[in-house]
């Protein structure tokens, strides 16, 4: 009897999505655009995100450049970067913001590491809590006569192929992130 993976593959995905968006958010020594996701600016009186009042462009490997549409909210463009407390620094001209990203010391980036791994341990949670519901799902399933039990034991192979194809694909990103971080 087939057994729908739908939930647990939902999960799963879900985890992965998690982990790559909270990689993305990790500063690498590297200028990333993403980076500046979270950022708010007080413009045209509320507060809107960043994307919404400039554009992000990478300058260099350590220098992004944001361009206001309107040169109006350069100062409070600054002041937004500023006070989010990014480590970064600034510094505008008539044209836009110059965001300049410090050399990691060894110490942070060695913090950095830690807090990936971190990251990489609670998505493996959210999978091993996905594994389980859906085990205790095919065991009720077999209990009340739906699954055979030969078809308990193929389908709990077939449920942990999915969760190691799932924590290998996290464990290389973490390696990759922690590659990044340590070059």
């Amino acid at each position: 009897m087939a057994y729908d993976f739908k939930n647990l593959e939902g999960k799963l995905a879900k985890a992965k999505e998690w982990l790559s968006s909270e990689y993305r958010g990790l500063r690498t020594g590297r200028a990333t655009p993403v980076i500046l996701d979270g950022i708010s600016v007080q413009a045209y009186g509320s507060m809107m995100p960043l994307k919404q009042v400039a554009t992000i462009g990478i300058e260099d490997a350590r220098t992004l450049r944001v361009q206001a549409f309107d040169p109006g909210i350069i100062k409070d463009i600054e002041r937004a970067i500023t006070a989010a407390d990014l480590g970064v620094g600034t510094g505008s001209d008539g044209a836009g913001v110059r965001v300049s990203f410090p050399e990691l010391s060894s110490e942070r980036r060695e913090q950095l590491v830690k807090l990936a791994k971190g990251k990489l341990e609670e998505a493996r949670t959210s999978v091993r809590l996905a594994r389980d519901e859906t085990w205790k799902d095919i065991q009720e399933k077999e209990k009340g006569s739906e699954l055979t039990e030969d078809d308990k034991f193929r389908l709990k192979e077939e449920m942990q192929k999915k969760i190691d194809a799932a924590n290998e694909e996290m464990e290389k990103s973490f390696e990759k992130k922690e590659e990044e971080m340590k070059s």
